[in-house]
């Protein structure tokens, strides 16, 4: 009989070790599973913030575009004060590259083909002295942020007749 015990006791053991063995590879699942629940929140949250800041800065860069735009209006206008004209244009300047260090780039219009997710037609001009849809002129100059458009370039477009 004591060897039927012994084998019994041994069963139980067995069992037992198995049943921790089991709880054991659970739990390292369960803590595998936490870790990478925390890791991918802990993204989620780093690309949710830098999409925050990246949208703020494009709402404030778009914000001062008009303030650009007079800039280069204010540069056309010819003056005889010199030195006032000179100071226009390094305020400018220095405006427009520190715009250009955030990420804005201007679009290139003028003689591109026409083209309806970068510009916006305020004019159609019929003619044959250039191609269909080749942009004639540029009224307000077109600008991407960090890749995306920010505004469209406002432009006038020759049509053929």
């Amino acid at each position: 009989m004591p060897a039927l015990t012994m084998e019994s006791q041994l069963a139980a053991v067995t069992e037992e070790r198995d049943r921790l063995s089991a709880e054991k590879a659970e739990l390292e699942d369960r803590v595998l599973r936490s870790r990478a629940e925390f890791d991918n929140a802990r993204r989620r949250f780093e690309r949710e913030r830098s999409d925050f800041l990246q949208f703020a800065a494009m709402d404030l860069v778009k914000g001062i575009l008009p303030v650009l735009d007079d800039f280069e209006r204010a540069l056309k206008v010819e003056t005889a004060d010199r030195n006032y004209a000179k100071g226009v244009e390094l305020i400018y300047q220095r405006l427009y590259d520190t715009l250009k260090k955030m990420g804005l780039e201007p679009l290139e219009a003028a003689g591109k083909k026409f083209d309806p997710n970068l510009h916006q037609a305020v004019e159609r001009v019929e003619t044959e002295e250039v191609d269909d849809q080749a942009i004639l002129d540029e009224f307000q100059r077109g600008y991407n942020f960090r890749g995306k458009l920010l505004r469209p370039a406002m432009v006038r477009v020759a049509v053929k007749p």
